[in-house]
């Protein structure tokens, strides 16, 4: 391939019913994100968004995804994310914008909505809507930071179209233990924005808006199918 996507071609992302697993071609990645396992900013070769059950108390997150990344025989670094939402439903976008590329891998499950600055402080659980997205170029670390507040748009965009409430009745903004990350490939021009007006922001608000509004909706049907089981 040619052209912005061009230096996504060596990254791998595979999806099945124990985790989403992305996985570097050939350098490692530059990786900013909110990971319970290697979260900051970092150089990872391997993310890896681990599915665990609803009422798991993820006492040992380490543990879980060395352990889990031992098996698959997965390189590390790695950063790790837990969810409870189905892996195996993860939902991937791909967005080009001038000389970026972006592709995004979302997993969504909105059991748990909360309303920022009304929610107070809960028992941490595993995350509920996770998103990845691995990037073109190389971004400054101010531009990993406008990146990550981008997605947070999106999501919240996403929520308050779909109508999500959370249970006091107030516009949703998350569900009570959101990730995110953005890896960068370093393949491509520089940037020292991320924000959606920028074209790097706008390659990953197009990605994560597809990939988010798919998860949403899905959900969300999945859920209305559930209530109509007498």
């Amino acid at each position: 391939m040619s052209g912005p996507g061009a230096g996504l071609d060596g990254v791998a992302i595979t999806v099945d019913d124990s985790a989403v697993i992305v996985r570097a071609g050939g350098a490692p990645l530059r990786v900013l994100s909110s990971a319970v396992v290697g979260g900051g900013l970092v150089e990872a070769r391997t993310l890896v968004n681990l599915h665990v059950d609803n009422d798991h108390g993820c006492a040992d997150p380490e543990g879980m995804v060395a352990a889990f990344a031992a098996r698959r025989g997965l390189p590390g670094p790695v950063v790790g994310l837990l969810t409870a939402a189905w892996t195996e439903r993860a939902v991937i976008a791909e967005a080009h914008e001038g000389a970026f590329a972006a592709r995004v891998v979302s997993t969504v499950g909105l059991s748990h909505p909360i309303a920022a600055g009304h929610t107070g402080a809960l028992a941490w659980h595993a995350s509920t809507i996770n998103v990845i997205a691995v990037v073109t170029g190389d971004p400054e670390p101010a531009a990993l930071v406008n990146a990550v507040a981008t997605i947070a748009e999106v999501k919240v965009d996403r929520l308050r179209a779909a109508g999500l409430v959370d249970p006091e009745g107030r516009p949703a903004t998350g569900t009570a233990t959101d990730a995110v990350a953005v890896a960068a490939t370093g393949l491509g021009p520089r940037a020292r924005f991320g924000g959606p007006a920028s074209e790097l922001g706008a390659a990953i608000a197009k990605a994560a808006r597809a990939s988010l509004e798919q998860g949403v909706r899905e959900w969300l049907q999945r859920a209305a199918g559930r209530r109509a089981i007498p």
